[in-house]
């Protein structure tokens, strides 16, 4: 799927749920959208704001559209939430951590995910195809490309024979992928070693731990950063 194709669909899903009996109504909407880091989200929101002007919602105008960014704190996903909630919001467009917050907090506000890597498992439905509740989206679940990425990585470095996995553990996607990374490779006759990162300064220590130990590292960053 290509990102206007993405884009396009997610701002559908938006538009067309929770506002369609008030498309001819002149009191303004209100979105909500609980991103990671705006830079990362820059392109995904100027993408997303000139679909919605496409399909009639301009913000301003027919719509109000309030962002926030959390910037992988918890905290901020926590403040952030309380606060979108008591500014009354109609929907809010999120990703996958953030959500599985937003859930706990609200069943009738409607929630769109933006980015989620395996919302099933993260209870955040009950299956992709009917998640039902007040959570829908877009799943980038592909662990059917794990052991093809392991194979490319095998061509480009054929003496692999040690492999680390950083992950960020501060997000549930990146290591539940990075565990199935690890058991892929496990199963392919490498030798695989999975290192958390939970902040910044874990980083720099994790290079140091895998310095010559490591013929090739893969990395996992939360799914709403990617």
């Amino acid at each position: 799927m290509t990102r206007r194709e993405f884009v396009k669909l997610l701002s559908g899903t938006v538009a067309a749920w929770p506002f369609a009996a008030h498309a001819q109504q002149r009191t303004p909407r209100h979105i909500g959208v609980l991103g990671a880091d705006a830079t990362v989200w820059n392109s995904w929101t100027v993408a997303f704001g000139a679909q919605l002007r496409e399909l009639g919602w301009i913000d301003g105008d027919t719509i109000n559209i309030d962002y926030r960014w959390a910037g992988g704190s918890s905290k901020r996903v926590s403040d952030f939430t309380a606060e979108l909630l008591r500014r009354h919001v109609d929907v809010i467009v999120t990703y996958g951590g953030a959500a599985a917050v937003l859930e706990q907090v609200t069943t009738t506000v409607p929630i769109v995910l933006a980015v989620a890597f395996d919302p099933i498992n993260a209870g955040l439905g009950t299956s992709l195809a009917q998640p039902a509740g007040n959570v829908t989206g877009i799943s980038i679940q592909q662990p059917e490309l794990i052991g093809k990425r392991l194979e490319l990585l095998r061509e480009v470095v054929p003496q692999l024979r040690r492999l680390a996995i950083m992950a960020n553990a501060g997000y549930a996607a990146p290591v539940l992928e990075a565990e199935k990374t690890k058991a892929t490779a496990q199963g392919l006759g490498l030798e695989a070693a999975r290192l958390e990162i939970w902040r910044s300064e874990d980083i720099a220590p994790a290079f140091e731990a895998i310095r010559g130990k490591a013929d090739a590292l893969r990395c996992f960053r939360c799914a709403h950063s990617c």
